[in-house]
């Protein structure tokens, strides 16, 4: 991958990935089910995306809705199968009834990723210590990125806390890059720029025509454009 501003898409199928792809996207994050946030895809429909396009797939380890681990006996088989059939890179993070990082559940997932690159994702906007989630997870392998809007709420109230985040790069704990997504807009772009930060993850901006329309590879133009401006 080049230098220039990483742009990640949220793919539900094979026509997702293709126009996504086509409009410009450096990688796609695969998931299920949108209701629920996004749950971990079949492997048969990671199999079908992986054949369709050549950029980074990123796939989400989460079975059910919110950021509570769940069965994690359930969730290692479903990272297993997905190693098996060629996944290199995933999305996963879960948080205690106290906002604290799940560090059970989270290594068990990473020793059957072994190794894997991964992305912590915005369970880290509903921690109770983001500071200390970062320096607790800062060792672990395969950690590069976290998706974050910076506040629960999304990037309009996050914006303080990604550009603070922004200008601790490279200090212990923040050593990943920011991904920044969640209730992101074009016009938050300028600022985000500004501020030092290159990498920007969309859903629902990518499909105009909301979760029941496919994803629009001229809507990705435009993202694509821009990040790139």
């Amino acid at each position: 991958m080049s230098n220039r501003a990483v742009l990640e898409v949220i793919a539900l199928d094979e026509e997702d990935a293709v126009a996504a792809q086509t409009g410009g996207a450096d990688r796609l994050e695969l998931v299920t089910d949108m209701a629920a946030d996004g749950l971990t895809p079949s492997t048969a429909t990671f199999t079908a995306i992986r054949r369709a396009v050549d950029i980074p797939l990123r796939v989400m380890l989460r079975l059910a809705d919110g950021f509570a681990a769940g069965d994690v006996d359930a969730l290692v088989g479903r990272a297993e199968e997905l190693r098996a059939a060629g996944a290199t890179e995933f999305v996963l993070g879960f948080l205690t009834a106290d906002g604290e990082p799940d560090l059970v559940a989270v290594e068990r997932l990473i020793a059957v990723l072994d190794g894997c690159d991964w992305t912590f994702h915005r369970a880290i906007d509903r921690a109770a210590d983001r500071d200390g989630l970062r320096k607790r997870l800062a060792d672990l392998p395969g950690l590069d990125t976290y998706l974050t809007a910076g506040a629960a709420t999304g990037v309009d109230d996050g914006l303080p806390t990604l550009r603070a985040e922004a200008a601790r790069a490279g200090e212990p704990g923040y050593e990943p890059q920011i991904l920044v997504g969640g209730g992101l807009r074009l016009d938050h772009l300028p600022t985000l720029r500004a501020a030092g930060l290159a990498a920007f993850h969309i859903g629902g901006a990518a499909r105009p025509g909301g979760w029941t329309a496919p994803v629009s590879e001229e809507a990705v133009r435009v993202w694509r454009e821009a990040v790139d401006a």
